[in-house]
């Protein structure tokens, strides 16, 4: 596949009073193309989540990845030491699943802004961030929606209430979910109840689930990396993503 070139912007999208940073990639073409928002890790919109992005724009998309701890710690980002794993941990405690759904609306709203974007958009998210995608895909601009390794969705939901899980009625996208058989973050009860929820509320989904990797093993820069799943779950994406 011929990549596309691809202009990086570090945009300012509005919602309300807040001013959420986002790391913006756009292919160069006179043309129109489908979005991809991505949802960041624990570690913020670091080099990890940023490559992502701009993999998705050299494939064909508009991609853009909001900064989720905006509210709580502006610029934030950091590597995977314990340290930052820690500190990630406690800014992921403090957010609320009413603010990170109204962040990702006005993300969906601000790319209808851009002359680049046809109507159609998807979401994918990463760890914390596959969390919250599944969150995500409730709303209705959303058309595909690819959750990695979200840790919790049967057992709660950011800021307190019912779980994530029981919100799967209000999906409206079809749902990818990527799960590692060795992720000591989610058992393996928690991917079967996510897989019978979709099935019981007939969202149309695929759960795929990948033996020896652990959590974390899309990311190339990360120990867990897992070059072989990390491959097929990018194809698995692309193919997702293609009905958009």
């Amino acid at each position: 596949m011929t990549e596309t070139t691809i202009r990086i912007t570090q945009a300012q999208v509005p919602n309300g009073d807040l001013q959420i940073s986002a790391y913006l990639a756009e292919p160069i073409a006179t043309s129109t193309f489908p979005a991809i928002i991505v949802l960041q890790e624990i570690f913020g919109v670091n080099a990890h989540i940023r490559d992502v992005v701009e993999r998705f724009a050299k494939a064909g998309y508009v991609a853009i990845a909001p900064a989720l701890y905006q509210r709580l710690a502006p610029g934030y980002e950091s590597g995977y030491d314990p340290e930052a794993i820690k500190q990630g941990r406690i800014y992921k405690d403090q957010t609320r699943a009413d603010e990170l759904i109204s962040d990702i609306q006005s993300t969906v709203d601000y790319l209808y802004t851009l002359p680049s974007v046809t109507g159609a958009i998807g979401c994918i998210g990463f760890c914390f961030g596959g969390h919250v995608a599944y969150l995500a895909a409730t709303l209705p601009g959303i058309k595909a929606t690819a959750s990695f390794y979200g840790a919790g969705i049967p057992t709660f939901t950011p800021g307190g209430g019912e779980p994530t899980i029981a919100h799967t009625p209000e999906i409206q996208s079809i749902l990818y979910a990527f799960f590692g058989l060795d992720d000591a973050s989610i058992p393996p009860d928690h991917v079967e109840q996510i897989e019978a929820a979709l099935q019981q509320h007939q969202i149309p989904h695929k759960i795929f689930r990948y033996a020896g990797a652990e959590h974390g093993f899309f990311c190339d820069r990360r120990p867990a990396y897992n070059p072989t799943a990390a491959a097929d779950a990018w194809t698995q994406v692309l193919a997702l993503f293609s009905q958009l």
